[in-house]
């Protein structure tokens, strides 16, 4: 236990050294920064100095525990700042929340003029954020036997530490590819004609898919097809394995599953939906595969950036939009959803199911990337799924007790889990944000984000009481 309140610690010695930096170098926000760096540094100082004479070995217990504390302690110091500048509490969590698990959700208006260093420090969460569950998707996830991610260890991390020889220089490389990307990013964006503060902001949110942007009209204020197209492949990028690209640099076998399907289905997506915006609304053909490209890939890699309202296409539009959210990256990567690598093995269940159903005497496996999924991953792709669609519709419930609409409340829950940002209808959709929720709503949504960042059971299992009296 005082290895979790020792690491939360060191946690909010960071997020202060990053405030103070803010401080330093922002001067109209400079009181902000600095006083919330002070707070946050020296409750991290404490703790931290509390038990570091009394550190113990780290259990699976305590491992549950430290991947869901440090996202609530994260939340909880990056609204510090927010809300000593302008922010209630509630509208600062929800925005820290949103943040840190790379949803994108915003309650801030008026991006256009707010001051540079609270846009730069939204993005810094969301970078934080992405890079965070890099390292508990590969570190953490696999071992607690979350939602099949055993799996994932078995493919990416065992392979990786043999490739890298240590489980430390595999994360150090991850980390630099991370770095890499994001420089890449800015770089590009800055050919394309974005300023150098606006091109660190939205590399930092769109190599973590988290969708932050420095415009209320998201990344629709930049009228142009290389931004658009930049942006697209970034994203892309971010909702990739991050051990794959260590296969690649290290000329190994590139082949993936997860990589292969999610290129196929984007592909796939993008022209049936440009196909049909053209013959609908007689629109040219490149600025429709541009606008369809960007908003699909944003939608599918839960960045939750947008360049129109696609909302107003129509329903066939609205429809596909609302699907797609459930969709995600791949597993080891930056982008929330279900992950890729599930939707692979459900599909595999569902064809083994249908073989068994007409030869009872068969003896068939799904298989992923060549190989028989062990029964543990299979059923823990399964109660993933089951506990994914039942905090959406109790999520869902929730919100219309607050009076919001069947398509807010539904989209609102659905944009949530799987860590997206945008919903769909008026309110939450692409052309407007969550300012005008209650309360209330708003908290349940930051549950939401939450509980989506951590793969479901990894925050269920500690609301039980049977956890609690292991752990004492």
């Amino acid at each position: 236990m005082n290895f979790v309140v020792f690491t939360n610690g060191i946690l909010l010695l960071g997020m202060s050294a990053l405030m103070g930096l803010l401080g330093l170098v922002f001067f109209d926000t400079r009181v902000v920064f600095l006083e919330s760096a002070l707070l946050v540094g020296t409750v991290g100082l404490l703790i931290s100095t509390a038990v570091s004479h009394r550190l113990s070995g780290v259990g699976r217990l305590h491992t549950f525990l430290l991947t869901a504390s440090i996202w609530i302690t994260g939340a909880l110091a990056g609204a510090l700042p927010l809300w000593v500048w302008q922010l209630t509490p509630t509208d600062a969590f929800f925005e820290a929340m949103s943040g840190i698990t790379t949803t994108g959700s915003t309650v801030m208006v008026g991006l256009d003029t707010t001051a540079p260093a609270i846009l730069l420090w939204r993005a810094i969460l969301q970078w934080l954020g992405g890079v965070g569950f890099i390292v508990t998707g590969i570190a953490f996830l696999p071992i607690l036997r979350v939602g099949g991610m055993q799996l994932f260890r078995t493919e990416s991390s065992e392979r990786g530490e043999k490739e890298m020889v240590s489980a430390a220089r595999f994360a150090a490389a991850t980390v630099w590819i991370y770095l890499s990307l994001t420089a890449l990013c800015i770089f590009a964006y800055v050919v394309g004609g974005m300023t150098g503060f606006e091109a660190i902001v939205h590399a930092l949110t769109t190599v973590s898919t988290g969708g932050y942007s420095t415009s209320d009209a998201s990344f629709g204020h930049f009228e142009s097809n290389f931004l658009q197209w930049s942006g697209t492949v970034f994203m892309i990028a971010g909702a990739l394995p991050f051990a794959w690209y260590i296969k690649v640099l290290n000329r190994r076998d590139v082949r993936s599953e997860q990589v292969q399907s999610i290129l196929i289905f984007l592909a796939g997506t993008i022209c049936i939906l440009t196909l049909w915006r053209v013959l609908t609304a007689h629109t040219p053909i490149f600025e429709t595969l541009t606008l369809v490209a960007f908003n699909v890939v944003s939608v599918v890699t839960t960045t939750g950036y947008a360049t129109t309202d696609y909302t107003t296409w129509g329903p066939f539009a609205v429809t596909a939009f609302f699907a797609l959210t459930a969709v995600g990256g791949c597993t080891g990567s930056t982008a929330g959803g279900a992950k890729m690598m599930r939707w692979i093995i459900a599909i595999r269940m569902i064809q083994v199911r249908k073989r068994i159903v007409r030869s009872p005497s068969a003896v068939v496996f799904a298989r992923y990337e060549g190989r028989p999924v062990a029964p543990d991953v299979v059923n823990g792709v399964a109660t993933f799924f089951v506990f994914y669609a039942a905090t959406v519709v109790v999520l869902a419930v929730g919100l219309s007790l607050y009076n919001l609409d069947f398509e807010t409340a539904v989209s609102g829950a659905l944009t949530a889990v799987a860590n997206v940002g945008p919903g769909v209808g008026g309110t939450i959709g692409p052309a407007g944000n969550f300012t005008t929720l209650p309360d209330g709503a708003k908290l349940l949504l930051c549950f939401g984000m939450y509980v989506g960042r951590l793969e479901m059971l990894t925050v269920y299992i500690l609301l039980t009481t049977t956890f609690w009296r292991e752990m004492a």
